[in-house]
């Protein structure tokens, strides 16, 4: 269970029974555990087919040719697309449009779409993919991503002027961003050798973090359906509903009113739902058979329709005085972007940016790339590459600190960021940043019980290892480990980053009631719940409707960068401010209070309007009568700068959060196994919306770096992906996850709605490298691979190829 703890909480002038800082139940959480909440997996048309997709045996490939008619002469398909087919532009992406709709001239990754199937049944469909003859000509793999981020003779992914370039992400051949960080004596030019002299103690160190998936549970689907218009109305669970519809209607030939998207209901995304997978597939079926069409992936095909996080190689090293002032660190990070660019550009720019941490550093030198291989597509999750150097800069913290002498907290907290502090990029943390005293609290949270004090084991879920009682209690070592993590929130780099709301106040069999619009995608953290706290906060009425999010209101952004409550919440509290300002206008009109009267003395509460001088005016029920006020607003935040592409520099974010991890560990030494004990947090989140959702999010954000640290890891050979399912892709369950205490901070954060942080990625960050420390303490073992792996304890080689 979680233990809370808050300070300096933000006071409301209005708080009701359900309103910001209460907990709520979900208006979806009852269906969810009851199964009765309809997916998108779910949805069902009378006479729809089914879609499915013909995918690349190879990683790379030439296409010499594709040959379709023994699918279409096979009764019940209705319609078999290649790339010829496609009625608009032939490629979409996220931030570069370089992913082919379907694969044409070659193939650039095992799992590639190169034909789509239409059939009345799912099995007829999965027969017709069977009977279409592709000729490839395989190519060699571009696998190693150093050598393509570095090696000017690899043979390149995308050919020489087959895509446009981005000068201000300095992208040549494979690279598709380097970003260089220079600062002190390093923008100066000095070399590492001269800034290593002024150094007492140095400490270098290579690192890996390995390819994660998302692993959400609800696999992609959706529903498309032709409209009487020509356009189409598509049913998807996805994460930005107009970035999809951006990216589908050019494809299709269509205007963007012409392809209306509405959400359905989402089984998990952290990520991996920001780019498109079926979207564009089902929507040319519909149009080209004129039925709805459905797809739905199995679980093999989700490890290939969808990115995962960038595998990294990093390269550190830090010089310190022998006080433990740091003086100087330097980073060199490649991140394997795939074959398509995907939000690697975003992920390069948040990896460089925090690639040396929460640390005052003088001289500072990195070297941040993003590159094109043949391995999978890698993009958006949870952490969006400061996850990759938390886990260097923090293993480092950790060297450095045994290397002189010096606790390891006490290093962090000597080094530690504050408000006012620049990070390496010269943009100032103008904001509340108590990291010293979260260090503290972390390192004073009880204990859990030494093993020696305990009677001997009997039960196997106390041992390390799984449940079938691998570990019999002998070699056991227990260790403990600290992480800290920075993580930027909401979106960076000058990108307009809004969203919009749709508020409608008006009286329903006799009493007010408040509708909240928007197209921000319910992905599972709770923001619909939210959406209704603050309608009832700012309005001071109880019965709120969220309607389902859909285009037909304006762009909620995505769900993602832990940016809705700060950007959805600020457009709803924006929209709700207009309406209760059009409610005391009419106030005034009706003659209930002087013209002069203040509005600061005016509030809503209970549905009923209220003066703080008078008393109760007059209910909203016997105001509004018939009448209803609704008022749309887009919430903006402050405007940020793309970092400058030779040194760096620029205030590139928006805001930031930090998360403190103490992790506690059992170890057998002896088999390699691990059982985390205890994963205890401290995070500052500025402002608790719903304390529960928040316990769930920092304890769900944990659980993901546990698997990172421990078991969860894509293993991709030559391009191909060799464990593809939930039998092989190990994943946290319960019986792996520890007890968390939950030490919640609340320091407002002024230029954010209510004073709040964005909470679901920052324990992200810092729960790997925490659990990672705690195992080196136990095993004495270097341990530069994220996740830990059993020969790593015990020292014996992997076996190769």
């Amino acid at each position: 269970m979680a233990s809370t703890s808050t300070r300096a909480p933000v006071g409301l002038s209005s708080v009701t029974r359900d309103g910001i800082g209460a907990s709520p139940r979900r208006p979806d959480g009852t269906l969810k555990v009851t199964g009765e909440f309809a997916y998108s997996s779910d949805m069902w048309m009378e006479d729809m087919l089914w879609g499915a997709t013909l995918r690349s045996p190879h990683p790379h490939a030439e296409i010499l040719g594709i040959d379709v008619s023994g699918a279409l002469r096979l009764p019940g398909v209705y319609a078999v697309l290649t790339h010829e087919d496609v009625p608009g532009e032939k490629r979409y992406g996220l931030e570069y449009r370089d992913q082919p709709v379907l694969a044409f001239g070659k193939v650039r990754y095992k799992g590639e779409p190169v034909a789509i199937v239409a059939a009345d049944h799912p099995e007829t469909a999965r027969r017709a993919l069977e009977r279409i003859k592709v000729d490839y000509r395989v190519l060699e793999p571009v696998s190693d991503a150093r050598r393509a981020a570095l090696d000017p003779d690899c043979p390149l992914v995308h050919e020489e002027g087959s895509l446009p370039l981005h000068e201000e992400h300095n992208q040549r051949g494979n690279r598709v961003r380097y970003q260089p960080i220079r600062t002190g004596a390093f923008a100066d030019g000095a070399s590492v050798e001269e800034v290593r002299a002024l150094a007492d103690v140095v400490v270098t160190g290579e690192y890996e973090v390995g390819m994660q998936d998302q692993a959400f549970l609800g696999p992609e689907s959706g529903l498309a359906v032709p409209a009487e218009d020509g356009g189409v109305d598509l049913y998807i669970a996805t994460q930005w509903l107009h970035v999809d519809q951006r990216q589908i209607a050019p494809c299709l030939g269509l205007p963007a009113d012409k392809v209306r998207l509405t959400l359905a209901g989402v089984g998990g995304a952290f990520g991996a739902r920001e780019d498109l997978s079926m979207q564009i597939h089902a929507c040319m079926l519909a149009l080209h058979t004129g039925k709805p069409v459905k797809f739905v992936y199995n679980r093999e095909e989700s490890f290939f329709g969808h990115v995962h996080r960038h595998p990294a190689t990093m390269r550190y090293e830090h010089g310190a005085k022998r006080d433990g002032t740091l003086v100087y660190a330097t980073m060199e990070i490649v991140l394997d972007g795939g074959a398509y660019a995907s939000a690697t550009p975003a992920v390069v720019g948040v990896a460089s940016s925090l690639g040396i941490g929460p640390y005052e550093v003088p001289h500072v030198s990195v070297d941040a790339y993003g590159v094109y291989t043949t391995n999978p597509p890698c993009g958006a999750m949870r952490g969006f590459g400061a996850v990759q150097a938390c886990f260097g800069y923090e293993s480092q913290m950790d060297r450095l600190a045994a290397e002189l002498g010096m606790d390891p907290v006490d290093l962090r907290i000597k080094n530690a960021v504050s408000q006012g502090s620049r990070i390496i990029t010269g943009q100032e943390i103008d904001m509340p940043m108590p990291m010293a005293e979260m260090l503290r609290r972390a390192r004073e949270m009880p204990l859990p019980p030494d093993r020696s004090s305990l009677p001997a084991p009997s039960d196997p879920r106390t041992l390390p290892g799984g449940v079938a009682n691998t570990s019999h209690g002998e070699g056991i070592v227990r260790g403990i480990g600290y992480g800290v993590g920075l993580k930027n929130l909401c979106f960076s780099e000058g990108f307009d980053d809004y969203s919009t709301a749709r508020v409608r106040l008006e009286v329903v069999g006799g009493e007010p009631a408040v509708t909240v619009h928007t197209a921000a995608a319910e992905v599972g953290q709770g923001l619909v719940t939210v959406k209704g706290q603050i309608a009832r906060t700012e309005l001071g009425v109880e019965r709120v409707t969220i309607l389902p999010s859909d285009t037909r209101v304006g762009s909620a952004g995505s769900s993602s960068a832990s940016r809705q409550s700060y950007m959805t919440g600020g457009a709803v509290k924006t929209a709700c401010e207009a309406v209760r300002e059009r409610v005391f206008a009419l106030v005034r009109e009706r003659g209930l209070v002087e013209d002069g009267h203040p509005d600061a003395l005016l509030s809503l509460s209970g549905g009923k309007v209220v003066s703080a001088a008078e008393g109760v005016l007059i209910s909203l029920a016997d105001l509004l009568g018939g009448e209803a006020i609704e008022e749309t607003r887009e919430y903006h935040h402050r405007p940020t700068q793309m970092l400058d592409p030779s040194r760096g520099q620029g205030s590139s974010h928006t805001q930031f959060g930090m998360c403190v991890h103490r992790a506690v560990v059992d170890v057998d030494v002896e088999l390699g196994l691990v059982k985390v004990v205890a994963l205890d947090a401290v995070q500052d989140v500025g402002k608790v919306m719903h304390p529960q959702q928040l316990a769930g999010q920092i304890q769900g954000a944990s659980a993901q770096g546990l698997g990172l640290a421990l078991m969860e890891e894509i293993q991709v050979h030559d391009g191909v992906i060799r464990n593809p399912s939930f039998t092989d892709y190990l994943i946290p369950t319960i019986l792996d996850t520890p007890p968390m205490r939950i030490d919640v901070l609340e320091h407002p954060d002024p230029h954010a709605p209510y004073g709040l942080r964005g909470a679901g990625e920052p324990p992200t960050l810092s729960s790997t490298p925490a659990i990672v420390a705690a195992v080196r303490n136990a095993t004495g073992r270097p341990l530069t691979h994220a996740p830990v792996r059993p020969e790593d304890i015990v020292g014996i080689d992997p076996p190769q190829g």
